[in-house]
């Protein structure tokens, strides 16, 4: 892969990095349903230390009311290059000169180690854990380029093409997202979850955000095949927060900045679990399990060690079918556009999708957009739909299919529509193999105008 596409893969892990983020004054937060005896919890953590740092409390709720609790590692974070150069700083100059390839395999190996013994602090038992093994900070690059027969994906700095690890659930599958797809198929149906607590679709971290993406395909797929469970998804990675830094037991934490959702406050609905003194002591002393990175980064892992751990998500936006009236000067028709927030909006009119986006009045040109569209239809394999990548710069855009050849696509009836105050992008549903619906999400290019919050990924239907 070169470098052009993969730093298109990593937009949205990384570009929302700049804005600056504070925790909120207190908002409307209600209390996390109580656990049941019956509950089955599932834990989905995109790297060991995830599920502590997300959801310890959580786990010592659930386990304390009877429920049954497994957690799911979808990597072993064996991509962290400071927690082998730091294990022993004054080795460090040593290990600079002598880091190979195997040492992230070792660190993959460690930081399981260190689950295991993290999770046995908080009750649970090495047989309710499941290692995955897929490439840190790579299961996001996987899902939007590596699927069915595109080539696997190779990890940084292991340089592995497979999963290395003999005592994984998945030892030897290929980096491939209809893998990592299939292997939480598997555990889903197995167990058959009441309970999904998983990473956040605004986290700026890639493995994060793909892991809630595998999740939704995941629900989407076996609606027919299992009761929907509810789902929690947890923040983690978000520049300046939680504020202040470091270890603050007396402190409940706080929602982000009013900013960072923006208007889309309005409809980010956030729960809590409270946790007592020594349910907060003993997520202090789980997460202290995990030395390799709290050795490196203590100061940001124990902000995370309050009275209250967050979960939130964002709605489902449901599109309906319309037909245009046509209008003098309105190429698209005086048609509605289904939207929670002034950036962007959804409509679907004469077979066509229209992407709507806003263009602050302030601005002498651009902005400069990119769009992602992961589409979906029910009985289609996911792998095999469109994931669609949009590239708009004033008046002029670019449409790539990146499961394809990684070359603009035949654009035959797509359209940019230029306004005073918006930007319309027109995809005719055939170009996108007539979708059931897909999953969203964009951010400005150079110049970030778009709050952090509205460029999180959205999964939207099609009504029939």
């Amino acid at each position: 892969m070169n470098m052009q596409w993969r730093a298109l893969a990593l937009c949205f892990s990384f570009a929302l990095v700049l804005f600056r983020t504070a925790s909120a004054p207190a908002q409307n937060i209600t209390e996390l349903p109580k656990f049941q005896k019956n509950d089955r919890v599932l834990i989905l953590a995109p790297h060991p230390d995830d599920e502590i740092i997300g959801c310890a409390g959580v786990i010592l709720h659930a386990l304390k009311s009877g429920a049954s609790v497994k957690v799911v590692y979808l990597t072993n974070g064996d991509n962290n290059i400071f927690s082998i150069l730091f294990s022993n700083p004054l080795l460090f100059p040593l290990r600079l000169v002598t880091l190979t390839e195997g040492a992230f395999i070792s660190l993959g190996r460690h930081r399981q180690e260190e689950a295991i013994k993290a999770m046995a602090i908080l009750g649970i038992k090495k047989e309710d854990l499941i290692f995955l093994g897929y490439p840190d900070h790579g299961t996001d690059q996987m899902f939007v380029f590596n699927w069915n027969n595109n080539r696997p994906h190779t990890s940084m700095f292991a340089k592995q093409t497979r999963v290395p690890y003999a005592e994984s659930r998945s030892y030897k599958k290929e980096f491939k997202a209809n893998n990592i797809l299939g292997d939480l198929k598997k555990i889903a149906l197995d167990y058959k979850p009441t309970k999904v607590f998983v990473s956040h679709p605004a986290d700026v971290n890639g493995d994060h955000w793909a892991l809630y993406l595998y999740l939704q395909v995941l629900l989407a797929d076996l609606l027919d095949e299992m009761p929907e469970p509810q789902v929690y998804p947890y923040l983690v990675h978000i520049l300046n927060w939680p504020r202040p830094h470091n270890y603050h037991p007396e402190l409940k934490m706080e929602p982000p900045a009013q900013k960072f959702f923006d208007d889309l406050n309005a409809v980010v609905k956030w729960k809590q679990a409270l946790l007592t003194p020594e349910e907060i002591e003993k997520k202090h002393e789980a997460l202290l399990a995990y030395n390799s990175q709290t050795r490196i980064s203590a100061f940001y892992l124990l902000s995370f060690v309050r009275q209250t751990e967050l979960f939130s998500d964002l709605p489902l936006l449901t599109v309906k079918r319309q037909k245009s009236l046509k209008t003098p000067g309105e190429p698209n028709g005086n048609c509605a556009f289904t939207s929670d927030t002034q950036w962007v909006g959804f409509a679907v009119v004469d077979d066509c999708l229209l992407i709507k986006a806003r263009r602050p009045k302030e601005l002498k040109i651009g902005p400069a957009y990119l769009f992602f569209i992961a589409t979906y239809k029910f009985g289609e394999e996911f792998g095999k739909m469109p994931n669609i990548v949009i590239l708009t710069e004033y008046d002029k855009f670019r449409m790539y299919d990146t499961l394809g050849a990684k070359r603009p696509l035949d654009a035959k009836g797509t359209s940019l529509q230029l306004n005073p105050d918006s930007l319309i992008v027109k995809i005719p549903l055939s170009l996108l193999k007539d979708l059931d619906g897909f999953i969203f999400a964009f951010d400005s290019i150079g110049r970030k105008i778009v709050p952090p919050g509205c460029t999180a990924f959205r999964k939207v239907i099609i009504e029939k």
